[in-house]
């Protein structure tokens, strides 16, 4: 009998490859069914596309699904232009890295404040909106195959907004991975909503209902350590960013820690709340390595490397701790938080 898990899938633009290529990993193994994803931004868009081709066509049909997916992505020069100027984009891109190379400043910090993407007016169409719209949303709200759970950040009250079954939409998967300096805010039931990851990258609670199982794997694209201190405007900002997207996740594994402490001590009784068994997917040298710029230039070649690493680090895990599936975490959150 297979072994049933959740998933966590974190958001970071491009840097949700990896992220395909952990599933793509999953998906080969027979042992393990996948009974709930809790996704943000790029994570949320690998959710759709995981449930759409599964119900369509099973495991394989998931994989295809995916891999079409970031087929359609990879053609998208850079996320930060307008649809109608993706021609113009490797311009644009060369422009950029110049300005990376000789700024003493940070480029990407000052268009943030000089730079907003209601200046189009009209003329603004979201890049992302043609590859959502593809996938059936027939089959990703369907009440069969893994249960979805997509965050988005409300604008007006900061706080996440969980959507599931038939609320998934095509727009509530343009809210999850809308970064405000990027992309306008998308509306959605009268309200403007921005990137899940600002209130949950991904939220875990939606993944402790009682039948539900309580293996938990995050797959991670956004570093929990980097060694030194940032000192150039670029490394700072990048540094920035990585905190800010980790901070609510820090604090949902705060929680399931400080819980499993109390069952296991006994000081709470068993049955009363999920002692959550946590495990971790990632490749914490190939993102530090990475730079925040390169989220939002989805090049083939980056695409194709991204998910090659997450293959591979999936591949990994299940040689590692794929027995512990069912029994026993493998993510130290002890260690974490020290």
């Amino acid at each position: 009998m297979a072994t049933k898990i959740n998933l966590a899938l974190q958001g970071g633009g491009a840097h949700g490859a990896f992220t395909w290529g952990v599933l793509d990993r999953l998906l080969e193994d027979d042992s393990i069914e996948i009974a709930a994803i809790s996704g943000t931004s790029a994570g949320a868009l690998n959710a759709a596309a995981l449930k759409a081709g599964m119900i369509r066509g099973g495991r394989t049909g998931a994989r295809a699904s995916l891999a079409r997916l970031w087929r359609d992505v990879a053609r998208v020069s850079d996320l930060r232009i307008p649809e109608w100027m993706q021609p113009m984009a490797p311009g644009f891109e060369a422009l950029g890295q110049l300005a990376l190379s000789m700024a003493p400043f940070s480029p990407a910090g000052l268009a943030a404040q000089v730079y907003t993407p209601y200046a189009w007016g009209p003329m603004w169409r979201n890049p992302l909106e043609r590859i959502v719209r593809r996938l059936d949303f027939s089959q990703v709200c369907a009440d069969e195959g893994p249960r979805l759970y997509i965050g988005a950040t409300r604008v007006d009250t900061g706080r996440i907004r969980i959507f599931a079954g038939d609320e998934i939409t095509p727009e509530a998967l343009m809210a999850s991975a809308c970064l405000p300096t990027v992309f306008q805010a998308v509306e959605i039931d009268g309200h403007a909503y921005w990137d899940g990851g600002y209130a949950g990258n991904p939220a875990l609670w939606p993944l402790y209902q009682p039948d539900l199982p309580d293996d938990v794997v995050i797959v991670s694209i956004n570093p929990f350590l980097r060694e030194g201190v940032p000192k150039t405007p670029i490394e700072i900002q990048n540094r920035i960013n990585e905190i800010s997207f980790n901070s609510a996740l820090l604090g949902e594994l705060r929680a399931v820690h400080f819980v499993r402490r109390l069952l296991r001590d006994g000081r709470l009784e068993s049955g009363t709340m999920k002692g959550i068994r946590t495990h971790l997917i990632s490749d914490e040298a190939l993102m530090t390595e990475m730079t925040g710029s390169s989220k939002m230039s989805p090049s083939p070649t980056l695409i194709a490397r991204l998910r090659a690493a997450g293959h591979a680090a999936a591949d990994g895990f299940l040689e590692a701790h794929g027995k512990k599936l069912g029994d026993e975490a493998s993510f130290d959150l002890a260690a974490l938080f020290g």
